[in-house]
């Protein structure tokens, strides 16, 4: 599995994530304008989402998650990076997510308001949220001890395009993945954490 995820990352930085930095680069674009344009449209996503609009939130937010591609090549091919760049696109991240799941929070008021299914919507919901803020915090923690890490079947890339999915084929597929979500990310946050006990006992 890390192989294939391996695989895949390498053909779209080479092919997709390079040439576009390149052409950004050549334009003078900022990375941190990039940064915040991926949050503005993640946001945007997130508050179409809140008012129905799921399809095109899932649009938006897929567009907002791939914009995430580019700053770090960017800042990498112009010699610009920073650590507070660094500090803002995790930050953008964590709060286009964060911004998404309100929407959705919105959305199942709405839409499953009076049902039991409500219950269930919000239970699976705040479950993804959750644990898919716990690999992103083990990341984070893990590489301030000094231990690199981007292993995992469920980091941020595979959430947004989880995400996107969901909100592209309809509320029935959404609560799906949010599922598949919840439970690949515990499985990552074990993961991690194991890599972390590892990495400080033989370190």
């Amino acid at each position: 599995m890390q192989e294939l995820r391996k695989h895949l990352r390498c053909r779209l930085y080479k092919h997709v994530e390079l040439p576009i930095a390149r052409l950004l680069n050549g334009l003078g674009v900022s990375p941190n304008c990039i940064t915040i344009l991926g949050l503005l449209i993640s946001v945007t996503g997130a508050i179409f989402v809140g008012m129905g609009h799921i399809f095109t939130g899932g649009i938006l937010f897929l567009l907002g998650g791939c914009m995430d591609l580019f700053d770090g090549t960017l800042a990498r091919l112009g010699g610009r990076e920073t650590k507070f760049g660094n500090l803002l696109d995790s930050l953008s991240d964590r709060i286009g997510e964060a911004a998404l799941y309100l929407g959705l929070v919105v959305y199942g008021i709405q839409h499953f308001s009076g049902s039991i299914n409500l219950m269930t919507y919000m239970i699976v919901l705040f479950v993804a949220f959750i644990s898919s803020q716990m690999v992103s915090y083990l990341r984070a923690k893990g590489e301030s001890l000094g231990i690199k890490m981007r292993e995992g079947i469920m980091t941020r890339p595979e959430r947004v395009i989880l995400l996107s999915i969901g909100l592209l084929t309809g509320e029935n597929a959404l609560v799906i993945v949010m599922g598949i979500i919840g439970v690949l990310s515990f499985v990552t946050v074990f993961s991690r954490l194991w890599l972390v006990w590892k990495g400080l006992e033989t370190g």
